[in-house]
């Protein structure tokens, strides 16, 4: 497999679909991957007609299975250190992203495969699918972002159930606790019951996603009086477009809106 096939850019609609393409090797992150999926994420943001992304992997048997410990092993300190500081800058397109970003959990997602996909807005798992952090059977912690992304997605008592007892757990469980938002209907193909899951955002009105998107990021960085500001300032971008004058015309004339993101 060439490095240009580890992840692949491909689209259905609006909605571009970004694939960890080495089900061989349970898509885990070598270095390679790492660098490829930091492209496929600037491939990705030169398309303005993209209104969604979905990041999911190769395969029915993983999502990522994390670092890629064959490859790990190989490396001295200084080397684990340049990979960590290569996730952080490959991956950060996933957590900045203006139009949300999807996980679809298609399989296994341990280690660096869950810390990729918590850096997502949401999170779809296949009924099979396993999640957990287990770096501290390891004798390391998660390094890319886990402790803290984790913690803030289901909480500090749960955060370290999973990481110091380095569980693995189910969708289900998953879903019973926050950490996916959804787990797929069984018997369904699954990309396709995801797309099915985002039309909402795949057809909806870009500049309103896009402000939603902003405000509810700035509550977690922003204090009350600052965050309630930076909404009044989204609302009043909306509040000028095009998309809302449609809306109002499409519910007197009794039909879908067509946005344009204008």
């Amino acid at each position: 497999m060439s490095d240009d096939d580890l992840v692949l850019v491909s689209h259905a609609g609006a909605v571009a679909i970004v694939t960890l393409n080495n089900p061989s090797r349970m898509n885990a992150l070598s270095r390679k991957m790492a660098l490829a999926l930091g492209e496929a994420g600037r491939v990705v943001a030169q398309n303005t007609d993209v209104r969604a992304v979905i990041l999911t992997g190769a395969g029915s048997q993983a999502f990522c299975s994390g670092a890629d410990l064959k490859e790990r092993r190989g490396m001295n300190d200084a080397e684990v250190r340049e990979q960590l500081r290569i996730y952080a800058e490959e991956f950060a397109w996933l957590e900045s992203s203006p139009v949300p970003v999807v996980a679809a959990l298609n399989g296994i997602a341990l280690g660096g495969g869950l810390e990729i996909a918590l850096l997502c807005d949401l999170r779809v798992a296949a009924e099979h699918a396993v999640l957990g952090l287990p770096e501290t059977s390891l004798g390391i912690i998660p390094g890319a972002g886990g402790t803290q992304r984790l913690t803030r997605a289901i909480g500090e008592p749960r955060a370290k159930e999973l990481i110091l007892l380095g569980r693995r757990i189910s969708a289900s469980h998953a879903l019973a606790i926050g950490l996916v938002n959804r787990v797929a209907r069984p018997g369904q193909n699954f990309l396709e019951d995801t797309l099915e899951w985002i039309r909402p955002i795949a057809e909806g009105a870009p500049i309103a996603q896009r402000a939603a998107l902003s405000a509810i990021d700035a509550a977690t960085t922003m204090d009350l009086p600052r965050g309630l500001a930076r909404e009044r300032e989204l609302y009043e971008d909306c509040l000028a477009s095009d998309d809302r004058k449609e809306a109002l015309v499409a519910f007197a004339e009794k039909r879908r809106p067509v946005f344009r993101g204008r």
